[in-house]
């Protein structure tokens, strides 16, 4: 009998443990965001993480973003040419980049080279006590440490994503207008004519800046909660990597499910 209630014991201690953990990262983000004064404060230190997070990423982005667009433009034409409809290719492109791709793409990345590092290096400070150290000294830690590293991913994702969609847009523009030879007033006046402002760009914004948000939650608190030996802060950063691709595609697939919801 024992053995037969040795599975269901350990299924409802995993149980357990991971409610603990959503209700610890709930009060740490409520703590976060009752810290952001300090971000104002202290923006030297906001400063510093923008660049961290962003410039640092924006060779990768820039690059993943060209070739995308280069794939998006050369399937997009061969598709397109079947139905007769080759003038298209930039609107396919755009709204391909906009809605979608450039911010969730963008995000992953992200995660993967931002998010990564962030918890790296919380999770290397914790395991050499010196978050212990700023809380002897009177130094919040959160206000510190975790507050600009948040406030600095929120910020630059907008950004990357949105330089990540351009980069694809010339992309697409390269290997559909200069290579196969598509018309280059048909190109940019079709995508010009089908971009709304409202349901692609400022929806892509707004889906860039809940990805920030939750890929930089998740990197400072995973950083912030590993265990503090050198095992711990691995994996954590794989944890940070795993949940921030989940939650993005998650939360790309609810948000999509609102924004576009009875458009064309």
């Amino acid at each position: 009998m024992a053995d037969l209630l040795e599975p269901l014991r350990r299924l409802g201690s995993q149980v357990v443990e991971r409610v603990w953990r959503l209700g610890y990262a709930s009060r740490f983000f409520v703590a976060v965001l009752l810290n952001s004064g300090a971000a104002l404060r202290r923006y030297p230190l906001t400063l510093r993480e923008i660049w961290f997070s962003g410039v640092l990423s924006l060779i990768i982005i820039l690059v993943s973003g060209l070739f995308v667009g280069l794939v998006l433009g050369m399937q997009g034409y061969e598709i397109l040419q079947r139905y007769g409809s080759a003038e298209q290719l930039g609107t396919m492109v755009a709204l391909s980049l906009l809605r979608e791709l450039g911010p969730v793409v963008a995000a992953l990345l992200f995660a993967s080279r931002a998010g990564s590092a962030i918890t790296a290096e919380i999770g290397l400070m914790k395991a050499t006590e010196q978050l212990k150290a700023m809380d002897m000294m009177a130094v919040d830690p959160v206000a510190r440490v975790v507050v600009p590293r948040f406030w600095g991913g929120v910020i630059s994702m907008p950004l990357l994503a949105a330089m990540f969609s351009s980069m694809g847009i010339f992309g697409g523009w390269l290997i559909g207008v200069v290579v196969i030879g598509v018309d280059d007033g048909a190109f940019w006046s079709q995508m010009q004519s089908a971009v709304d402002f409202r349901y692609d760009i400022w929806n892509g914004i707004l889906k860039s800046l809940v990805f920030g948000g939750a890929v930089s939650l998740i990197a400072v608190f995973e950083g912030y909660d590993s265990a503090p030996t050198a095992e711990g802060v691995s994996r954590a950063i794989t944890r940070t990597v795993v949940t921030s691709a989940l939650a993005i595609l998650a939360l790309d697939f609810v948000l999509t499910s609102f924004m576009f919801r009875g458009t064309s």
